[in-house]
């Protein structure tokens, strides 16, 4: 059995986390550094974690480019870089223990009999575990709210309607049940991600909750997005960005309203993007109309 005991939990401890489904792109990029900034401006630890539960998407070699890039940037991990396909035999104990106390199911169900209901799967079902099934989280009437620093309070009310695939039927883990488990095992007290993981917010705190554990304090970024209002993402094909890119460097900064006066370098121009990282700064761009806000990728 797994060591599971946790140290002493510092004051700070942030974390960037791709999945590795391809190389790096403008938009994690901006991701990174928004984690970066705050946990050096805050005095804290920052590390990486390659998320590659998906064992059907996620590709060494994606892996190894986005370190390769994140190093070419100066952002390097305090820690060795936990690798959560390693990890497997630790989500499994988790799961169990949700197992035991009945906050999951066994399903069975297709795609098309899903389609009825929106692809949303809200209620238990009478799958049979005797067949290839997936896990499920028990849907929850609860109501979660948390303080974000960036968007304020964010009321949860209808999130937990659904019921996430914690484990699916080809044996992988899901994103929401390793994020959990992993961010709680390494002490992570600070999140600064995009605000398209808004919606994953109200699944993870119910995890946090079923398993007694406090969630840490999460903050999410605008979205960075192209001129018809798509997110920048793998999945709207978005370009590798080039490695040790100085003027990359700059843009990425300027949509954390980061504007510096000449820096020659790239080590240069983070050290002042620590002391300059204000999130106060996004927190009132958010409001704005989107042709407002500035944050294409242009």
């Amino acid at each position: 059995m797994p060591n599971y005991a946790n140290p002493v939990m510092p004051l700070y401890r942030g974390r960037f986390a791709p999945s590795p489904t391809g190389p790096l792109h403008f938009g994690s990029l901006v991701s990174a550094l928004a984690s970066y900034l705050d946990a050096k401006k805050n005095h804290g630890s920052w590390v990486i974690r390659l998320e590659d539960v998906d064992g059907t998407r996620c590709k060494t070699e994606f892996a190894e480019q986005i370190v390769t890039t994140l190093h070419s940037y100066q952002l390097f991990s305090d820690e060795n870089i936990r690798i959560q396909s390693q990890h497997s035999d630790i989500y499994e104990h988790y799961l169990s223990l949700l197992k035991q106390h009945g906050h999951v199911f066994p399903c069975n169900c297709t795609r098309q009999s899903l389609a009825q209901n929106d692809g949303n799967h809200p209620l238990e079902c009478n799958s049979s575990i005797k067949k290839p099934h997936s896990w499920r989280l028990k849907a929850s009437s609860t109501v979660y709210q948390c303080q974000d620093r960036i968007q304020d309070t964010l009321i949860f009310t209808d999130d937990l309607k659904n019921s996430p695939v914690l484990k699916r039927k080809d044996g992988f883990f899901s994103y929401q049940l390793a994020v959990v488990v992993d961010d709680h095992l390494q002490n992570i007290t600070h999140l600064v991600r995009g605000a398209d993981l808004i919606e994953t917010t109200a699944q993870q705190l119910h995890l946090y909750h079923l398993f007694g554990w406090t969630p840490p304090s999460i903050c999410h970024i605008p979205l960075i997005t192209n001129r018809i209002g798509d997110k920048i993402s793998k999945q709207n094909h978005a370009k590798p960005i080039e490695n040790s890119h100085l003027p990359t460097l700059l843009r990425a900064l300027h949509y954390l309203k980061i504007d510096l006066n000449a820096p020659t370098t790239i080590a240069e121009a983070l050290s002042q993007s620590v002391e300059a990282w204000d999130p106060d700064k996004l927190k009132a761009l958010k409001d704005l109309p989107l042709e407002e806000q500035d944050l294409y990728f242009i």
